[in-house]
């Protein structure tokens, strides 16, 4: 079959490609950014659409000859590059429409576990279940034969978006924080939810049905997240009830930080989805697809621990923690540099450089540290501003040998510790990436 994968490169659909080329179909993955997936994966067609955006004619060329669509994409909540709406209800209705037109019967759609009528969580809580309530309802009133996906809380050898959390949390040393702990979650593996959309690509599958991906048995974050520690093969740790108003200030922050492009999963939608726990049918697998999905523990087994699980779970929080300490190094090294511009022309002035030239270079300096300090906090000039922390040190230490080299002796080490400034700036570029 040849097969759209909407959000093709997420977690769930990447698990999704994997599994419908393994079964030798033709797959056609569209995305928001393709560019590093089309790396990845070359035998996937790629191409680079935003449902939220896409009109019925975007769609109807990518719909030739395609026998079935699976819509992989969703987002949590709203922010700078997210329309809950406009994702979830408005994209999907105009794909509908396409696939109307385009005689494309079969589509398949990932929703949520836990979705329903009338559910009342908080403001964000109720606007991703509504919309995703919207969705269904939609593709209820079509005419096309399509079939809904419930995944739970949804566990891979991959981290990203809340299982990545969850690793970080896990990882912390000496206590564990956990929102929530006593509420209760079911999960299944990713792997199940692509063996479920395999399936449920099939024109032989019935149709028109909503089947909830969920393991029967419900675990407590507390246990979820002591699970994970032993699984990354760390010590135990004491379990720390984090108060709710702790966390939610922690959520607010992350929010925040949407607006300059960080799309963090310790949202306030995610302690509302929590707060409420991610429950379902845990039959519903096994009776409607034949599946008998994965246990928590079957799926940590299936899924052994390395080092570079610990590796990352341990760098989770250190991440954040590093661009925070280098924007905040290098802008205030420059602020400093412009409320002492006489005391730092002096340094140059008495090396031989005149005082003009030296003090455009102070101004100057000051300017570019500033710059390089916002630049970082913004997601998407971190990259450039990271590199830029790189250059600049080494011109800094290569231009002050020149002038200054009695400064390498200095006992308070203004250059020595510009090395490891360069190299907790390398160390946050290594750790940039988000999938």
């Amino acid at each position: 079959m040849r097969v759209l994968v909407i959000g093709a490169y997420g977690l769930i659909g990447s698990y999704v490609v994997a599994r419908l080329l393994a079964e030798g179909h033709v797959v056609t993955g569209a995305g928001r950014d393709i560019t590093g997936p089309a790396r990845q994966t070359p035998q996937v067609r790629w191409v680079r659409v935003d449902l939220a955006k896409a009109t019925v004619e975007d769609w109807l060329p990518l719909l030739t000859d395609v026998q079935a669509v699976a819509n992989c994409a969703g987002a949590l909540q709203d922010g700078p590059r997210d329309d809950l709406a406009a994702v979830h209800r408005d994209g999907v209705a105009r794909l509908v429409a396409a696939c109307v037109q385009a005689g494309v019967r079969r589509l398949v759609h990932i929703s949520a576990a836990g979705v329903a009528a009338h559910r009342a969580l908080g403001v964000q809580g109720d606007r991703f279940n509504d919309t995703k309530l919207a969705t269904e309802d939609l593709l209820r009133a079509s005419d096309l034969d399509w079939i809904i996906l419930r995944p739970g809380l949804v566990l891979a050898p991959a981290a990203y978006g809340g299982s990545a959390l969850l690793r970080g949390l896990a990882a912390l040393p000496v206590v564990t924080p956990v929102v929530h702990a006593d509420a209760t979650v079911q999960v299944v593996a990713a792997t199940d939810v692509a063996r479920a959309v395999a399936l449920a690509v099939r024109p032989d599958t019935p149709a028109r049905r909503a089947i909830d991906l969920v393991h029967p048995k419900a675990v407590t974050m507390a246990d979820l997240v002591g699970t994970l520690r032993r699984w990354l093969g760390l010590p135990a740790a004491r379990l720390w009830r984090l108060p709710p108003g702790v966390a939610r200030l922690a959520a607010r922050g992350a929010d925040a930080l949407a607006w300059a492009g960080w799309r963090s999963p310790l949202r306030t939608a995610t302690l509302d989805q929590l707060r409420a726990g991610i429950a379902g049918d845990g039959h519903a697998m096994e009776r409607e697809l034949a599946i008998k999905p994965l246990s928590l523990a079957d799926m940590l087994t299936a899924y052994p621990a390395g080092v570079q699980e610990r590796w990352f779970a341990k760098s989770y929080f250190l991440k954040p923690a590093m661009l925070a300490m280098l924007a905040t190094f290098w802008i205030v090294s420059g602020v400093i540099g412009l409320c002492r511009v006489p005391e730092a022309t002096t340094v140059l002035t008495l090396a031989g450089m005149a005082r003009t030239p030296a003090t455009l270079a102070v101004l100057l300096g000051s300017a570019v540290d500033i710059a390089l300090g916002v630049g970082v906090v913004f997601r998407r000039r971190a990259r450039t501003a990271l590199l830029g922390m790189v250059t600049v040190s080494g011109a800094y230490m290569v231009g002050g040998t020149l002038w200054r080299p009695d400064l390498w002796l200095d006992p308070m080490g203004p250059f020595l510790k510009t090395l490891p400034a360069a190299m907790l700036a390398l160390a946050a570029l290594a750790l940039l990436d988000e999938r």
